[in-house]
């Protein structure tokens, strides 16, 4: 049978597909890029924002436009948030993201798919290093524990659930022997690694560097308040890549009060601080929330003033997007949408700038 697999949203939805591409090839199914060619569609969808469930919706009413005898399987937040309304956008299977581990399996309990008895790629051959794909997402935990007032993630994908070390080492390894150079630890609160099983992110990472020898190692978004003392002994490892990404979310310390944030701006400049002093070269990148409930102007010039002071490598903007069954979406004083693309443009600009100053201190060098 012939797979499409198509994802919206975070690195940890690119992690899953990853498994999925596997599992389905390993299954004996062909891996195809064209939406009219497939016999199976899997969507793993996103609800980070009102603008990702349009993305979402788009999607699925395309594939059934375009490919009307293809079976459609949906995943993601936006499935596990309205179930019901994707099986009305003709989707004949709906997998949570609590079976997201499952959804091979139930694709073939489910909708009767046949097997093949050939796999679709040489024995060994990683789907993305055929693809020209050198770096692979790994999942390592689900969910998390902390109830930031604007996400609706933490809704979507429940309680923190951590991966076994030994699990995590054996598929970076295989990878790598598969031609992948490059693993990227991923999670929806990937410093919360290890909270229900007794260890911890520091752990994990020392046990990947020394149980694998992938060249590079990097990590997926990091909350500030995640990071302890020693961790930046880990970057004595070169494979260790020299970058962090730290949601800021807020230059202004009343505005992360609202949002539930666990570090002030103080903390955040200190933590970075610390990075650069001790890790060479460290590239430093940042979330960023633009019109957040109640921001006013006097708020917003201090996360400018704020991202100006500590400068970063890249920044992501994100215009505050109300979600349903979040506190943020009922809180007084919501930004009309002008005033948001106007501070959104000030900071895309601002944050261009600091890109391209960062990329300039590396012309003309050979990095390795």
């Amino acid at each position: 049978m012939r797979v499409r697999l198509q994802t919206l949203g975070c690195r940890l939805n690119e992690a899953e597909l990853e498994t999925w591409a596997r599992e389905f090839q390993a299954e004996g199914h062909r891996l195809v890029d064209a939406q009219e060619e497939a016999d199976l569609l899997v969507f793993n969808s996103c609800a980070v924002t009102q603008d990702a469930v349009r993305k979402s919706r788009n999607l699925l009413r395309k594939a059934a436009r375009e490919n009307p005898e293809a079976k459609l399987v949906l995943s993601g937040c936006y499935a596990s948030l309205n179930p019901g309304e994707a099986e009305s956008l003709g989707v004949d299977l709906v997998v949570a993201n609590t079976e997201k581990h499952r959804l091979v399996e139930m694709t073939h309990e489910r909708l009767a798919l046949p097997t093949m008895p050939a796999h679709s790629t040489v024995p060994g051959e990683s789907a993305l290093f055929r693809l020209g794909r050198h770096r692979a997402f790994i999942k390592v935990q689900d969910g998390c524990r902390y109830r930031c007032t604007y996400c609706i993630v933490t809704v979507a994908r429940g309680e923190e659930r951590s991966r076994d070390p030994a699990e995590i080492v054996d598929e970076i390894n295989r990878l790598h022997g598969q031609g992948i150079q490059e693993a990227v630890l991923t999670g929806v609160h990937l410093g919360g690694y290890g909270s229900d099983n007794g260890s911890n992110l520091t752990g994990l990472i020392r046990t990947v560097l020394d149980q694998t020898r992938i060249p590079r190692l990097r990590l997926g978004s990091l909350e500030p308040w995640d990071i302890p003392d020693d961790f930046v002994g880990l970057f004595a490892d070169p494979r260790l890549m020299p970058h962090l990404h730290l949601p800021l979310q807020s230059g202004s310390d009343s505005v992360l009060k609202r949002m539930a944030r666990r570090c002030k701006t103080a903390e955040f400049a200190q933590l970075v601080d610390r990075l650069r002093r001790s890790v060479s070269d460290i590239n430093i990148t940042t979330d960023l929330i633009v019109g957040f409930p109640g921001e006013t102007e006097a708020e917003w010039q201090e996360t400018l003033g704020f991202v100006k002071r500590i400068g970063f490598g890249r920044i992501h903007t994100f215009g505050f997007s109300p979600r349903q069954g979040t506190a943020a979406a009922v809180m007084p004083g919501q930004i009309a949408g002008d005033v948001k693309k106007i501070r959104s443009r000030d900071l895309h600009e601002l944050a261009e700038s600091q890109g391209g100053a960062f990329a300039a201190r590396y012309l003309g060098q050979t990095l390795t």
